[in-house]
């Protein structure tokens, strides 16, 4: 026994990393599959705008970081699958979700702008075409307003095409 101490040792440090490894798997999964989206509704129109959205964007960031850390692990290899395919789903949906705070923020900023009536009347064509925009911003919220997960939402090809 003495003289297979070490690879015993060996052995079981490699399946406490794995452990380790697995748990934090899990629970980066559990958390993205319970975080929602809060709302708020902009002004009186009742159109959903995002609330209080930072702490998900940093939460991605932290989650991504801690799952490339994860893959150059070399206890990583009975994971390796599912912790790729966990960083590619917090990879896009943050990447989509950077995308959708920019044309919340534009939007709001239109919104303010052509909801006054004297530039929409001076500015005849860019109104219409804010028309259009402001119709399918409203119905991309109350999508994401009905689904509420941020991966779910964010996983929306309509969505990521409209963007």
């Amino acid at each position: 026994l003495v003289a297979v101490a070490s690879d015993i040792e060996e052995i079981c440090e490699s399946a406490d990393r794995q452990l380790h490894i697995q748990n934090k798997i899990a629970e980066i999964a559990e958390a993205w599959q319970l975080r929602e989206f809060e709302f708020m509704v902009w002004k009186s129109r009742g159109i959903y705008v995002f609330k209080n959205v930072l702490p998900i964007v940093e939460d991605l960031e932290d989650a991504q970081m801690d799952l490339q850390t994860m893959l150059t692990h070399r206890h990583i290899s009975p994971f390796k699958d599912e912790a790729q395919a966990m960083l590619i789903t917090t990879s896009d949906t943050s990447e989509t979700l950077e995308r959708w705070i920019k044309v919340q923020t534009l939007w709001c900023s239109l919104e303010s702008v052509f909801s006054g009536g004297d530039i929409a009347k001076q500015l005849p064509l860019e109104a219409k075409k804010f028309q259009k925009i402001d119709k399918d911003f409203d119905k991309v919220m109350r999508k994401a307003y009905d689904t509420k997960n941020v991966i779910q939402a964010c996983q929306n090809d309509i969505l990521k095409q409209n963007l």
